[in-house]
């Protein structure tokens, strides 16, 4: 079950970098996101 989660959580954290990765930067800016903040956004998504 553990392994399962982590997998999820992973591709869910994935898939959230990839996604915020492909806006533009006034996309990122009115959502009030920083390109680098980008990681610690997705691990907030978990």
């Amino acid at each position: 079950m553990n392994l399962i989660r982590n997998y999820r959580n992973w591709r869910r954290y994935r898939d959230t970098v990839n996604e915020l990765s492909r806006l533009s930067n006034r996309e990122l800016n009115d959502l009030g996101i920083n390109r680098a903040d980008i990681t610690a956004v997705a691990n907030k998504s978990l």
